[in-house]
């Protein structure tokens, strides 16, 4: 039996999108140990990861932190990896390729320039290396997703709903679309659908500008993975901006709109999908609130 590691840090997105490639990698390897190393942030997911055997983490040490860099080397030396599938692909990586398991074969890729999708990359990379690609295009998180009916009923969903994601990574708030309590406002007037957020540690404060129900767990606390998950799989419809909760209701398959800005385009990072469109502006400031209802109007068939 060989030892195969996988290399994915993040960030939330990214580890939604390498559920296809990690499912490719396990048909290859059926009879191998399978490991994964990431971040801590998201060691609950590939721990429960179908895909997966065992989960190794780091903290992606500063290069002057010597002591944490010799303890990681010394933990991935002691694995004595025979193959390593870098779906990274970054600086660091690379250190760890030339320097601490030098000896193991590594497939390894690198995005080309253009609309190349990360789906499309880590395609060229597997196939590259002689890998069937049969899933890696189309990445599906179902194992994620958790029965959420007793917290929908303790927060008041009794029927079907649209899960709104108005919110994104901190260090990026021009992907945010400003119009989210405009929308929901006019969705509670014009259709049947209760509208819910899922608001993050760090949007707590928008979700109550926003006229929908937030949704927390029985303590009272935000939804961890795998209840974020579960609500999206139950949504009717999701809208979101580009972040990682979006990635999820494209990989669960669900209809809906991932609204983007100039930061990025829908096609390089694979949010645009068969049932998953998205909507692009110069500026998401731009974008009118009646642009966004009119496609979902064409979608869910209300007036």
């Amino acid at each position: 039996m060989a030892k195969v590691l996988v290399i994915k840090h993040g960030a939330f997105g990214d580890v939604v999108q390498a559920d296809g490639a990690l499912r490719d990698i396990r048909k290859h390897h059926p009879n191998d140990e399978l490991v994964v190393l990431t971040t801590p942030s998201y060691r609950s997911i590939f721990e429960r990861c179908p895909h997966v055997d065992r989960v190794l983490t780091e903290t992606r040490p500063k290069a002057w932190k010597l002591v944490v860099w010799w303890r990681l080397a010394r933990m991935l030396r002691a694995e004595r990896f025979d193959r390593v599938y870098d779906l990274q692909n970054s600086s660091r990586t690379s250190i760890y390729r030339r320097h601490i398991l030098q000896r193991a074969i590594w497939i390894c890729g690198e995005r080309e320039r253009g609309e190349e999708s990360a789906l499309a990359a880590f395609q060229r990379q597997l196939s590259g290396a002689g890998l069937e690609t049969t899933h890696t295009l189309e990445p599906d998180v179902s194992w994620m997703a958790e029965d959420v009916a007793s917290i929908l009923r303790a927060n008041g969903v009794t029927g079907e709903y649209i899960m709104l994601i108005p919110g994104s990574s901190a260090s990026h708030p021009e992907k945010r679309w400003p119009f989210y309590a405009e929308l929901a406002a006019a969705l509670a007037e014009r259709t049947k659908y209760q509208i819910v957020t899922v608001p993050g540690p760090d949007e707590l404060e928008l979700s109550r500008s926003i006229p929908a129900l937030a949704l927390f767990d029985d303590a009272g606390k935000v939804l961890n993975w795998f209840g974020l998950a579960g609500v999206i799989r139950g949504a009717a419809y999701v809208v979101g901006n580009d972040t990682g909760p979006t990635h999820v209701a494209a990989s669960l398959g669900k209809p809906g709109l991932a609204l983007f800005g100039p930061h990025a385009s829908p096609v390089r990072t694979g949010l645009s999908r068969a049932r998953f469109r998205a909507i692009e502006a110069a500026d998401l400031k731009e974008l009118p609130m009646q642009t966004v209802l009119r496609e979902m109007a064409s979608d869910l068939h209300f007036g």
